[in-house]
């Protein structure tokens, strides 16, 4: 399995073992991770049967206003936004998060923000025979979950994971 780790993240695949599959012919992803899968798996000529996109960055849905916000914070003061960032990322579980921090960059942080979800690139994998499924946790603070869940549904196949937030972990 070829796997993605997403921002200011790396290792962290471990806490997603229920989700994922070992298969030499799936690709995966967390978050940012999810939206670097689903590029290598357009871009990629080699055989794949699935793609699983945990909790996908889904931010298209949101103002200009909010991307330049976060990317102000991120500037301002990149320790508190890390460490806030990675407390929405547990919530509604306590999973400590600091052993898999790797520290983004603000460019990447940009690129996470701004990427647009084409309903076109998924009708072109899906012909090439590719299964995608997503997870995405009814209670995520980092993405607007109803919107993902809107876009999402009519085109891949999708499961809600209750009362989970972005890890995917419910309450501990």
């Amino acid at each position: 399995m070829r796997y993605f780790s997403g921002f200011s993240l790396e290792g962290e695949e471990a806490l997603f073992s229920a989700y994922l599959d070992s298969n030499d012919y799936t690709v995966a992803g967390f978050s940012y991770g999810a939206q670097l899968a689903f590029e290598y798996a357009y871009k990629s000529s080699r055989r794949i049967d699935r793609l699983i996109l945990l909790s996908p960055a889904f931010f298209q849905t949101q103002k200009p206003s909010f991307i330049r916000t976060q990317l102000r914070y991120f500037d301002a003061n990149k320790e508190a936004y890390v460490k806030q960032f990675l407390e929405n990322v547990a919530y509604p579980a306590s999973t400590p998060l600091e052993h898999y921090l790797n520290v983004g960059t603000k460019e990447t942080l940009e690129a996470l923000l701004s990427y647009v979800w084409e309903k076109e690139k998924i009708e072109v994998l899906q012909k090439r025979g590719i299964t995608i499924e997503v997870f995405i946790g009814d209670e995520d603070k980092i993405i607007d979950s109803k919107e993902a869940i809107t876009f999402f549904k009519t085109c891949t196949t999708l499961y809600t994971v209750k009362n989970t937030g972005h890890l995917l972990e419910q309450k501990s």
